[in-house]
C-alpha cells in the first residue's frame, strides 16, 4: 500500500511538468523579437521592414532592406502576478495556510539579433536569433498554492535562416527554417500521506528539469499595393518539441523517521525520468502600413495563434503511471494599431495600442504558473538616427490585464486553488540597427 501511495504522489509531482508548458501567454509566447516595434505595440510587424529584425516577423519584408543590415537588442519584461486567496484547499479539502505568495512576477530579458543581405536585386538572405517563448513565475516558498506551483521558468532559443525573392516590383515572397530549443525548470511542494503511519506526514519538494528541441518553418508575402500602402502576410508553423527531463524529490518537512524510511525504501526520491511532447502553436499575421504623408505613418495588425494545439499534456513516466494535464487552450487573436511621427531627419516618435487575447478558457483551467487573461497594450517609443545608416530605438509598453479569478481543481493531489489575481506588465527595450 505504501508503494502504491508513493507512486501516486510522484505521478502528481511529475504532472507539474505539464504546467511548465503553459506558463505565460497570450500566453507564454513572446512577441518581443525586437525593441524597434515595441513603441508601436508591434502593429504593422509583417509589413514594416524597418530593420533586419523584419526577417523574423515576415521574411518577404527583408526585400525592403538594401545592402547588408544588422540589428540587435533586448526587451526587459517585468510581469506582476499578485494572488489573493479566496478559499484554497489542500487535497483533503482542508483550508491551506502559508499566505498569498507575494508577487510571482520576475524580471526577464529577451535578447535578439538579426542579419540580412541583398545578394542581388532579386534575392535576399536573412538570419534571426531570438527567444519566442518564455518567462517565469516565482512564488514565496510555502504559499497557500504551493501544491500547484512554487517556481516555474522556461527559456527558449530559436535560430531562423530565411531566403526572400522579389517576384515583381510590387510583390515579394520569403520562406524560412526554424530550429527551436526549450529549457524548463519547475518546482512545487507535495503533501506526503501514509495511511499506516497516521495520514499526513509533511511536505516533499519536487524539481523537474526538462529540455527538448524541434523544427518548424515560416513563410510570408509582401505586396506594395500603392506607393503609400503596403500589406504583409506571414505564417509560422507549429513546432513539435520532444522534451526529456529528470524529477528529483527531496524532503521539506517530513519529520517522522518511519515515513522518511518508507519514502527512501520505495525509491521515491529518484531521480526519475520523465518525457513529454508539446506542439507549440502556429501563428498567422496580416499587417498593413500606410504612409499618410511625409511625417505620419499608420500601422495595423491582426494576428491569430493556434493555441488549441495544446488541449492537454501527457507525461510519460518511467516506473510510475503516466499523467495528463487538462488545459483546453483555445485559439487566440490579437489586434494592434500604431502610428509613427517623423519629427526630423534625426528623430521619429512612435505610439500604439493592442488587444491581446489569452488562450486560457476560464478559471477552472487556469494554472498558477499561467494566471493569464486578456490584456491591453499601451506603447510609446522613439528612434534616433545617428546617420542615414545607423539608428537606435527605445520603447516602453504597459500591459493592463483584466482581474483574473482562478478555481482550479484539475489535480486532486494538489487540491483546489481558489482566489483572484491582479496582474500587469511593464516592458522596456532598446534596439541598435546598422546598414553597411
Amino acid at each position: 500500500m505504501k508503494t502504491q501511495h508513493t507512486i501516486k504522489t510522484l505521478s502528481a509531482l511529475i504532472l507539474g511538468l505539464g504546467a511548465m508548458g503553459a506558463a505565460h501567454g497570450a500566453g507564454f509566447q513572446l512577441l518581443e523579437q525586437n525593441a524597434s516595434g515595441l513603441g508601436n505595440a508591434y502593429a504593422g510587424s509583417a509589413a514594416i521592414g524597418e530593420n533586419a529584425s523584419a526577417n523574423f516577423f515576415n521574411p518577404a519584408s527583408i526585400t525592403l532592406l538594401p545592402g547588408m543590415n544588422v540589428s540587435a537588442g533586448a526587451v526587459a519584461i517585468k510581469p506582476s502576478f499578485k494572488f489573493s486567496d479566496g478559499g484554497t484547499t489542500g487535497p483533503t479539502g482542508a483550508a491551506m495556510t502559508g499566505g498569498d505568495g507575494g508577487d510571482a512576477g520576475s524580471w526577464a530579458a529577451v535578447p535578439n539579433a538579426h542579419f540580412t543581405w541583398e545578394v542581388n536585386p532579386r534575392v535576399w538572405l536573412g538570419l534571426s536569433v531570438g527567444a519566442p517563448f518564455g518567462l517565469m513565475t516565482d512564488y514565496e516558498k510555502g504559499w497557500a498554492g504551493r501544491y500547484h506551483s512554487e517556481k516555474f521558468a522556461i527559456e527558449s532559443i530559436n535560430i531562423n535562416p530565411s531566403i526572400a525573392f522579389k517576384a515583381t516590383e510590387t510583390l515579394s515572397v520569403g520562406v524560412g527554417l526554424n530550429w527551436m530549443q526549450l529549457d524548463a525548470d519547475y518546482r512545487k511542494a507535495q503533501p506526503f500521506s501514509h495511511p499506516l503511519l497516521g495520514g499526513y506526514q509533511g511536505d516533499l519538494e519536487a524539481r523537474v528539469k526538462a529540455k527538448g528541441d524541434g523544427w518548424g518553418w515560416n513563410a510570408g508575402l509582401m505586396w506594395q499595393a500603392t506607393p503609400d500602402t503596403r500589406f504583409g502576410l506571414s505564417y509560422r508553423s507549429k513546432v513539435k518539441i520532444d522534451a526529456d527531463g529528470t524529477t528529483r524529490v527531496s524532503n521539506r518537512s517530513v519529520n517522522n523517521p518511519a515515513a522518511i524510511g518508507a519514502i527512501t525504501a520505495s525509491g521515491a526520491f529518484g531521480p526519475h525520468n520523465a518525457e513529454t511532447t508539446v506542439e507549440l502553436p502556429d501563428t498567422a499575421t496580416l499587417s498593413v502600413v500606410h504612409q499618410l504623408n511625409e511625417r505620419w505613418t499608420l500601422l495595423g495588425d491582426v494576428s491569430w495563434t493556434g493555441w488549441s494545439s495544446i488541449p492537454e499534456l501527457k507525461i510519460k513516466n518511467t516506473g510510475i503511471p503516466d499523467a495528463t494535464l487538462d488545459l483546453r487552450f483555445k485559439d487566440a487573436w490579437r489586434v494592434a494599431l500604431g502610428a509613427t511621427y517623423r519629427h526630423s531627419d534625426r528623430w521619429t516618435f512612435k505610439g500604439g495600442v493592442a488587444w491581446d487575447q489569452s488562450p486560457v478558457q476560464d478559471d477552472a483551467y487556469r494554472p498558477s504558473s499561467l494566471p493569464d487573461n486578456d490584456r491591453y497594450w499601451v506603447s510609446v517609443g522613439a528612434q534616433y538616427n545617428f546617420s542615414k545608416n545607423t539608428a537606435i530605438d527605445v520603447g516602453y509598453a504597459h500591459l493592463f490585464v483584466k482581474n483574473t479569478s482562478v478555481n482550479n481543481a484539475s489535480s486532486p493531489e494538489a487540491g483546489t486553488l481558489k482566489g483572484d489575481y491582479k496582474s500587469s506588465a511593464d516592458l522596456i527595450g532598446v534596439q541598435f540597427s546598422h546598414r553597411f
